[in-house]
């Protein structure tokens, strides 16, 4: 797909490529076997200015939009599918803020993200609401001293290790545009308390944990927007950026899983014959068809990121198609790869079985693959997604 990137994306790719061989993915491994945050990969991501992706170029960003993000995450996904999702949700924060920015937005988060000082994440999910990451059931309360946040977040990615967070709440007054908001929090504000990491299958290094707001006090132009525009940013923004962020680490997910699989295969001859696994004509055909299930995914995928970057009116429908058909694919890459493989795929840490439980992850994430698919026949037919 290189050839066709814009000159300036190329040359983040190239840049992203560099530090992946140098730094994340010799990382990869003990990321995942110890369940610990990419620090060595994010830091150098910073230092490169790489996470002001999709910061714009008016704070010094490079103002990239749903391609950029596709390409640099399925660069890191190749790499490390942790690195990718820590990386991709700053992303997605990012663009959030940046959607309706104020002057403060700008200055005290915005800038320094554009200049790889400060990491942002996003705090969406809920254990009551589940995959319905739109409904959320945190109150903003205002009263003499401000606005008040109350309610705990699951599954917050970069947690603890983000400077700010992208927090969903119900709006604190019923006469706002609509029923939920959208605020940025401080690491540092009084009342916010952390749980413990979330020790998964997969994504072994994301460090996904409970955020507990306690009576968290924010100034009012914490709110991204207006009071209530939440549904706003879901499904312009929220939705658009993420869907592409995870889309791209599966892609990478996929390819290396293929590239493991078909690399053993050219190189494990049996002594008795003297033949490789990839001289046997049925294995041939099963790479054959896993190698045009990726093709036709990729295509897909970046076909979304680019009718999403130009406002094309089917654009969410390929948006949400691309994300759930990429899932399927990388599922079922990993796992072809570790039947192709063998016994040596087999054994305990090896990279297909890092691979294969990080794709596993990907029907698991809201929006599930069965909710983006019902959204995507109702987007189709011109029908609410909601």
């Amino acid at each position: 797909m290189d050839q066709s990137l814009p000159s300036p994306l190329l040359a983040l790719k190239r840049e992203t490529e560099q530090i992946c061989q140098e730094i994340i993915l010799p990382a990869a491994g003990d990321i995942d076997e110890n369940a610990v945050w990419p620090e060595a990969g994010m830091r150098s991501l910073q230092r490169a200015r790489l996470t002001g992706l999709t910061a714009p170029a008016r704070v010094g960003g490079h103002g990239q939009g749903l391609l950029g993000m596709v390409t640099l995450t399925e660069t890191l996904g190749a790499a490390c599918s942790s690195t990718a999702m820590c990386f991709g949700m700053h992303c997605v924060a990012t663009a959030v803020i940046a959607a309706k920015a104020n002057a403060r937005m700008d200055s005290d988060y915005l800038g320094p993200i554009a200049a790889g000082e400060h990491l942002t994440t996003l705090a969406l999910s809920e254990s009551g609401t589940g995959s319905f990451f739109f409904l959320p059931e945190t109150k903003l309360h205002r009263n003499e001293n401000g606005l008040i946040v109350e309610g705990t977040k699951q599954f917050v990615t970069n947690g603890a290790h983000a400077d700010s967070y992208v927090v969903s709440t119900v709006a604190s007054v019923p006469s706002a545009v609509g029923d939920f908001s959208c605020l940025v929090v401080d690491k540092d504000a009084p009342g916010i308390r952390w749980g413990e990491p979330w020790q998964g299958l997969g994504m072994r290094g994301n460090a996904s944990r409970p955020m507990h707001l306690d009576q968290v006090r924010v100034s009012p132009d914490s709110v991204l927007g207006q009071e209530g525009d939440q549904v706003w940013f879901v499904f312009e923004v929220v939705a658009p950026f993420f869907l592409m962020a995870m889309a791209g680490t599966y892609l990478g997910v996929a390819q290396t899983a293929l590239n493991v699989a078909m690399n053993h295969l050219k190189s494990r001859r049996h002594s008795h014959s003297a033949t490789s696994l990839s001289d046997v004509e049925v294995i041939q055909h099963r790479v054959g068809e896993l190698w045009t299930g990726l093709q036709k995914s990729r295509l897909l995928v970046y076909e979304a990121a680019r009718l999403g970057d130009s406002a094309h009116p089917d654009a969410l429908t390929y948006l949400l198609a691309s994300k759930a058909d990429v899932a399927r694919t990388a599922v079922e890459i990993t796992n072809e790869a570790m039947s192709l493989c063998g016994g040596i795929a087999y054994r305990e840490n090896s990279t297909l079985s890092r691979l294969l439980r990080d794709a596993r992850a990907s029907h698991v994430m809201s929006p599930t693959t069965e909710m983006l698919t019902l959204w995507t026949g109702r987007s189709a037919m011109g029908l609410p997604l909601i």
